[in-house]
Formats: structure tokens, sequence, C-alpha cells
């Protein structure tokens, strides 16, 4: 059981520090009146965790990848305060737009993975 936990905590390591990156490279080319890093990130993870639920078996794999990295590098909690911090701006056309298209694009993101990693196995 301990190693599960080490899989798990090496997996949110590296997703932690791979939303940090991209978070900031994707703000720094488009600029922080929409919060494309965490809409980027958001649709990539929910890619992964899709794909990952159809191409791994092995429950160490799934450990590291869909709890620990994907659970590292997903941001819905950050998501839900920018769209918060947007409505309350007065933003409403581009928090609703945010919302919609996060929920929207990250569902079929995760359709996408999970088809891809069908065709895979």
């Amino acid at each position: 059981m301990l190693s599960a936990y080490l899989w798990i905590a090496l997996g949110s390591a590296l997703g932690g520090m791979a939303r940090f990156w991209l978070g900031r490279e994707i703000t720094s080319l488009y600029g922080s009146a929409f919060p494309w890093g965490t809409f980027t990130i958001n649709v990539l993870g929910s890619f992964v965790i899709g794909f990952a639920s159809t191409w791994s078996r092995h429950d160490t794999v799934r450990l590291l990848v869909m709890v620990g990295i994907c659970g590292g590098f997903t941001t819905f909690s950050s998501f839900s305060l920018e769209t918060l911090t947007l409505l309350r701006m007065g933003a409403w056309q581009r928090g609703g737009a945010y919302m919609l298209a996060s929920v929207g694009v990250c569902t079929v993101s995760a359709l996408l993975g999970l088809l891809a990693g069908r065709r895979i196995v």
C-alpha cells in the first residue's frame, strides 16, 4: 500500500510542476485577460485521463498517471476561482464562455482520449 502512495506522490509532483510551467508559458504568450493557461491544462488533462483510462490496465501506471499526474496537473479548483473572479469583475460574457467552454471542451477531450486509447489497445 505504501508503494501506491509513492507513485501518486511522484505523479502529483510531476503534474504540479508541469501545470506551473505550462500555465506560465501560455499566459506569457496570450496574456491574462482570459485564463487560457488553466483552460489548456484542463483540456489536456482531460484528454490524458480519458486516454489512460483505456490504455493502461496496470494499477501502478493508473495510480501514477490518472491519480498522480492528472490530479497534480489539472486545475479545476483554479478554474472555479477564475470563473468567479471574472463574474465578480462584471465580465459575465467571458465568465460564462469560460465556464461553458471548459466543461464542454474538457468533456469532449476526455472522450477523444478514451477513443484514442481504445484504438491503441
